[in-house]
């Protein structure tokens, strides 16, 4: 079986899985158990291979607790972030799970242990709260202990049961951990596309991802880190991951996500993807109000797919337009639409040599008012590269036709470049897709700057300013007309023709209607 039919057995079992398990239960409201018992799988087998150490003669499931000693505990606590004892593990748990009448309150205190185990160390706040949501005493699991158990038991059968390698091959190789991460990001995928609009909200589709991930980094040969100030589940960062080497991200991932649960599946796909505690730093807050990672050096690379139009407390409070991320445009974002807020967000913490692309509700870029002075400021100070307008319906969520705008503070010249990217997309079940042809079409013309009929086209600042600084992709790349050319001498020679058949029609129909009325007469 090659690793592509691996890969799609494995997705259409674990989807399977995740539905027949959660039987009456909401698939959304389920989600946090399939996942995070994938997650728990994961880091048992990753934490016993690492203990393992490739040495065949060494299986740390069948070791008992009473040989660890504090000195492994603690050399491996500071390597991996966390710890856990054979009897702990995934599998030594879900081999006696159908028999157990205490699984529910046993895996809450294997939860709590592994959480634990982190404080006092650096990774005390990358493990701390990992399985909130994993709710062993939830009402969602059953109404009784043995319905909850039950249930519990045949998602833990069932993560058990999925083929992604031996694990007991020496290594955690690198194919393995592939199977997982994508597994995780197939189930979020899936998860998302069946949420309705809240789907969008935590998961920006592969497809998009990838585009934004190069754009953002392109011709980087080095970043010192990439950031996601609306970060859901860590779609976008961890596509730079998958599509750069991950040595030309020095410094790891960075990240901000509002939502609890969300925030904690961010850091479960970190994990997953092999991303350790040391390598990413995912916090949990409001970026706008309460933003992390400003004292840090500013980033080679952000990404984000922040929430369209919300709310913000903007000029209610007095202070923000002093906030040295808002001040600089003079203006604070309206309060019904926060768009431009986290534009200016990621703009003060970019790097002098960095890009920003940042998936945009169209409305901002044509709208007065506020929008306007902050496009005027952002157009003047040359930050604006490109802007993309993508197809309708690539989004969960969400039918409405975005934009990518791509920001730098390393332009070397006026110019800003629009790119009509709305015909470029295939229709796959209920959405549309980017495929690798157009992404690559996209990159093509977003490296070259070249001017395209009907595609791309970069124009002077003057004509930006003088179009009081309207960013909309329409004003400035004429799409192509599809309508039917018409010929019009053949068009009246086709109506000269079909008017006299017509005309000779009424005249063999006034004769057969005075030939039957003749026969009546005679009658």
């Amino acid at each position: 079986m090659t690793s592509t039919q691996q890969r799609a057995a494995l997705q259409r079992q674990i989807w399977q899985i995740a539905n027949d398990v959660r039987g009456a239960v909401d698939g959304w409201d389920f989600k946090q158990y399939v996942l995070g018992t994938l997650f728990y799988r994961f880091i048992s087998e990753n934490f016993a291979s690492y203990i393992e150490g490739g040495d065949d003669s060494i299986n740390y499931a069948e070791l008992p607790d009473s040989v660890i000693t504090a000195d492994i505990k603690d050399d491996a606590i500071k390597t991996k972030g966390y710890f856990i004892y054979p009897t702990q593990l995934f599998a030594k748990v879900a081999a006696t799970a159908n028999t157990n009448e205490s699984l529910n309150t046993d895996l809450a205190t294997i939860f709590a242990a592994v959480e634990s185990s982190a404080n006092g160390y650096p990774s005390e706040l990358d493990i701390k709260g990992l399985f909130a949501d994993f709710d062993t005493t939830s009402n969602r699991l059953g109404n009784t202990v043995k319905d909850k158990n039950t249930r519990l038991a045949a998602v833990l059968k069932g993560v058990a049961e999925l083929d992604f390698g031996d694990s007991h091959d020496g290594d955690f190789k690198e194919n393995r951990i592939d199977l997982f991460g994508d597994a995780y990001e197939f189930l979020i995928s899936n998860y998302a596309a069946n949420a309705g609009k809240s789907g969008g909200e935590f998961f920006t589709p592969q497809h998009v991802s990838k585009l934004i991930a190069q754009l953002a980094m392109h011709k980087q040969t080095s970043v010192n880190k990439i950031y996601d100030p609306a970060c859901g589940s860590g779609s976008l960062l961890l596509q730079a991951k998958k599509h750069f080497d991950a040595h030309i991200i020095e410094d790891g991932f960075f990240g901000q996500e509002i939502n609890h649960t969300t925030y904690n599946l961010a850091r479960m796909n970190m994990f997953l993807h092999n991303i350790n505690y040391d390598k990413f730093n995912v916090q949990l807050g409001n970026t706008l109000i309460d933003p992390h990672f400003g004292d840090d050096k500013p980033f080679d690379a952000i990404v984000s797919n922040p929430p369209y139009s919300v709310k913000w407390i903007g000029s209610d409070d007095p202070t923000l337009i002093n906030d040295e991320r808002f001040a600089p445009a003079g203006v604070l974002a309206p309060k019904s639409k926060a768009d431009f807020a986290f534009v200016l967000h990621a703009l003060s913490y970019l790097s002098s040599k960095g890009r920003a692309a940042i998936v945009c509700f169209p409305g901002i870029f044509y709208r007065g008012g506020a929008e306007q002075k902050i496009r005027q400021y952002l157009v003047d100070n040359n930050y604006v590269e490109t802007v993309i307008s993508l197809a309708p319906n690539l989004f969960f969520g969400t039918t409405i036709a975005v934009s990518i705008l791509v920001l730098s503070k390393h332009k070397t010249d006026t110019t800003t470049q629009f790119i009509d990217a709305s015909g470029l997309s295939k229709k796959e079940t209920n959405n549309n897709v980017l495929l690798d042809t157009h992404i690559e079409q996209i990159m093509q013309v977003f490296d070259s700057k070249a001017n395209v009929d009907h595609f791309a086209q970069s124009v002077a600042y003057e004509q930006v300013a003088g179009n009081n600084y309207n960013l909309s992709v329409s004003s400035y790349v004429e799409p192509m007309d599809t309508s039917e050319v018409v010929d019009i001498t053949q068009l009246n020679a086709e109506l000269k023709t079909t008017v006299a058949k017509i005309d000779q029609l009424r005249k063999d129909i006034d004769a057969i209607v005075v030939e039957i009325e003749g026969e009546e007469l005679e009658e």
